[in-house]
């Protein structure tokens, strides 16, 4: 597959034609200790273009390229099929091309990205019949219930640092521009269902009140409200097991913690985020040394991917003509 700034830049080159086209962002849930509440998104993104139908209702360019589904049963589809039946509109005569540098099961929301591309695909071409936020409500009530949780479809439609609250809204802000994401990406894969069955059923009191502390302090953190520190991303949820299933994923979080640097398994895992100062020139050569240190000691493969934070969310992209 190659890097993701190899594959991101061999897509981006491709000729784009269509009848719409929609941009979505990968995206990292959790932070840490924001266990299906906190998500962000990353310039990474997934490109959908509806195109004039062909033999394969969906063609993935890139990541998910040879594997993922062809048919109606793609995700992708499925959601923009949810989109029309939402808003009482026949499914277009259209095939879809997804363009995706995300890597498949690597804790960045490509699922969600797919999700919500289809859903907002679907909304570009049979219109939005609903009031009040362009539909943003609706989109995300609907992603939810076909992802069954909403901290990586909320970012990713709407960009930022995304807080989702119990009762399926949500609250957003804007990262610090003086923090710079950047994305560790082991070459394993980690099914998001297998992470999630393995988790605790019940944590202590002491422990759900300290971990709600930290959910506060990265929010804010992450918004330049305060400094984030090392270890205000730490948590007892959901990291503790996970990262007994995934030891590189754990040797990569504690070397970086260890090493002054605010990191947390992205999602399910099994990548990692980590945080840096965005003007500090060493930074990134700071996390590519710690990484490099941990491979060779775990014998593991590991990608290093500096990125940005993506501020726009699901975007409707125009086509040439």
């Amino acid at each position: 597959m190659g890097t993701i700034a190899a594959l991101s830049a061999a897509l981006d080159a491709r000729p784009l034609t269509g009848r719409a086209a929609v941009r979505v962002p990968a995206t990292s849930a959790n932070l840490g200790p924001g266990y299906d509440a906190l998500g962000l998104a990353l310039d990474v993104p997934l490109l959908a273009v509806a195109v004039e139908r062909t033999e394969a209702r969906v063609t993935s360019l890139g990541a998910g390229e040879g594997e993922l589904p062809t048919g109606d049963d793609n995700l992708v589809w499925q959601a923009l099929l949810a989109w029309c039946d939402h808003v009482g509109a026949p499914a277009p005569d259209v095939s879809v091309e997804v363009r995706s540098p995300i890597p498949l099961e690597r804790g960045m929301g490509s699922s969600s990205a797919a999700t919500i591309a289809g859903l907002v695909l679907g909304r570009e071409l049979v219109g939005d019949r609903t009031d009040g936020d362009g539909g943003l409500a609706d989109v995300l009530a609907l992603a939810t219930r076909l992802e069954g949780h909403p901290d990586n479809a909320a970012p990713a439609l709407v960009g930022g640092l995304v807080l989702c609250l119990p009762d399926g809204s949500w609250r957003r802000a804007t990262p610090d521009g003086g923090l710079r994401p950047v994305l560790v990406v082991p070459a394993t894969r980690q099914s998001t269902g297998e992470a999630r069955a393995a988790l605790p059923t019940a944590v202590s009191l002491a422990e759900a009140a300290a971990n709600g502390a930290r959910v506060a302090a990265t929010f804010a953190g992450l918004a330049g409200l305060c400094p984030l520190t090392a270890t205000a991303m730490t948590d007892v949820l959901h990291e503790p097991t996970r990262l007994q299933l995934m030891p590189l994923s754990g040797a990569l979080v504690a070397a970086l913690r260890e090493a002054g640097v605010p990191a947390a398994l992205s999602g399910a895992g099994p990548s990692v985020l980590a945080v840096v100062p965005a003007r500090d020139g060493e930074a990134v050569a700071a996390v590519e040394r710690v990484v490099a240190d941990v491979a060779r000691d775990q014998g593991g493969e590991v990608e290093v991917h500096p990125c940005g934070w993506d501020l726009s969310g699901a975007r409707a992209v125009a086509l040439p003509g």
